[in-house]
């Protein structure tokens, strides 16, 4: 971890030390009183809370100092302070300079769907050659972004940082914090709609990351996605693509399904080919593993070691786990997040899954914008055209589902609706049958985490 004493960060950060000893120093940074710990130094950032009000509580937690834009006075004389114009400002600035002075390669990865994955196969690829850093979790943002770099340390070689948004502008600042050496878009789709007027908007905004570029930098580009080739011309260095088309750099062919072990393809990595066992049931995941296979070749990494990692590649939380539940019921868990694309690949792609019946538990996808009904109507629909036997809606909007489910050829007594997860997951006990195939999926803010649990509790 950087270890930074209260003078120097006062100096990075253009702040006025107000007490505490100027060699006071910190290796762990943190903007969340709940999660504070002794000796860490706590950023009283101002947004729908007031950081400020939680310092005290950060100090009893342990925190041996805190960065402020307002004052205030603590019994403790010993616990530093440091007084700036803006507390958000100031932590991006920190991590800024501090990467800075570390001589690493930065990865910066974007895209509709599939960052975090595609950050975590990159991670374990990687790692087998360099020390890498990785951003946890979902840190993608201004905030955790920044609180990832920090815990920067003399032995990291490379930093694996994915680059979020939902607003014009946002990736342009995190590429301001951290300048990535390498830049990739895994896919552009329709998400965020509400705050954007078309995938055109998205697209640019996406841009942004080839617009943050290092100069003699390397974008790694979906050569399938017609939106990420559209913008693909902006950047005039080097290129490396991946997909499942021929004329990507990096790419997969051969595809053939292995029911409960995955599927097996022909890697083909530059000039050379190889298969590959993958452990995934859904090409969406692939195309993650393939823009991490791009970064590998781009750090040259062999590709035998491509071969023997991706065999223990494991999906992560609620992003397609594969359970087993009593009764012979699977259960596979896409609760993390939804949106068309995405969706419209895990029905089509778990639809041949072996199974006495299919059931789609589908909650509403948030964010859409004006045409969040059609997408949700289009979703009803595959939903019909790809055999599902038994369709249970979460929300409002995915009553949609239903009816247009309906009207495509599903019979009543296939259909449930309910107004949300707590509801569902009183009554899908009832619902599933020994036997079933369970797909669960849904927006975040849907909550469908909560139906999955309570399948769970029927035991394993």
């Amino acid at each position: 971890m950087v270890e930074l004493r209260l003078d120097q960060i006062a100096r990075k950060i253009e702040g006025t030390i107000l007490q505490g000893s100027p060699s006071l120093s910190f290796q762990r940074f943190n903007i969340d009183s709940r999660q504070s710990e002794p000796g860490e130094l706590f950023f009283a950032l101002v947004a729908q809370r007031n950081g400020h009000d939680y310092v005290p509580h950060a100090v009893e937690k342990g925190a041996s100092g805190a960065v402020i834009s307002q004052k205030l006075s603590l019994p403790a004389k010993d616990v530093g302070l440091i007084l700036v114009k803006d507390t958000l400002t100031a932590l991006q600035s920190l991590a800024k300079k501090v990467l800075q002075e570390h001589n690493i390669k930065v990865v910066g990865i974007t895209g509709s769907s599939g960052k975090t994955t595609t950050k975590e196969f990159s991670f374990t690829l990687l790692s087998s050659s360099y020390q890498v850093l990785k951003s946890e979790g979902n840190f993608n943002n201004q905030l955790g972004l920044p609180l990832s770099l920090l815990r920067l340390n003399n032995s990291h070689q490379v930093a694996v940082l994915e680059m979020a948004m939902n607003h014009k502008g946002e990736i342009k600042t995190l590429t301001e914090i951290a300048p990535p050496d390498v830049a990739v878009i895994t896919n552009i789709n329709p998400v965020h709609l509400e705050f954007f007027k078309s995938i055109d908007d998205i697209s640019l905004a996406k841009r942004e990351i080839l617009e943050g570029l290092k100069e003699g930098g390397t974008a790694i580009l979906n050569g399938d996605d017609p939106y990420v080739q559209k913008i693909a011309p902006y950047w005039k260095g080097e290129k490396i693509t991946f997909g499942f088309s021929p004329e990507c750099d990096v790419r997969a062919r051969d595809i053939q399904k292995q029911a409960l072990e995955g599927m097996r393809f022909k890697l083909l990595y530059g000039q050379k080919q190889k298969e590959i066992l993958f452990p995934f049931f859904l090409e969406n995941y692939l195309n993650d593993f393939l823009a991490a296979s791009a970064i590998a070749y781009f750090f040259s990494l062999p590709l035998d070691l491509i071969h023997d990692k991706a065999k223990s590649l494991k999906p992560l939380p609620r992003r397609g786990v594969l359970l087993s539940l009593h009764g012979n019921i699977k259960l596979f868990d896409e609760s993390y997040n939804s949106n068309p694309i995405a969706l419209e690949e895990v029905l089509k792609g778990l639809s041949d899954f072996p199974a006495k019946r299919k059931v789609a538990v589908l909650g509403d996808m948030l964010e859409l914008g004006e045409k969040e009904i059609v997408y949700h109507v289009q979703a009803g629909k595959q939903v019909a055209q790809w055999g599902w036997d038994c369709l249970v809606t979460v929300g409002p909007l995915s009553r949609h589902m239903a009816e247009a489910a309906l009207t495509s050829g599903m019979k009543k007594d296939q259909i449930y609706s309910y107004k949300d997860s707590t509801e569902a997951a009183d009554a899908i006990r009832d619902i599933v049958q020994e036997g079933d195939f369970i797909l669960v999926k849904g927006s975040r803010g849907i909550q469908t985490e909560i139906i999955v649990e309570k399948l769970k509790s029927r035991g394993t």
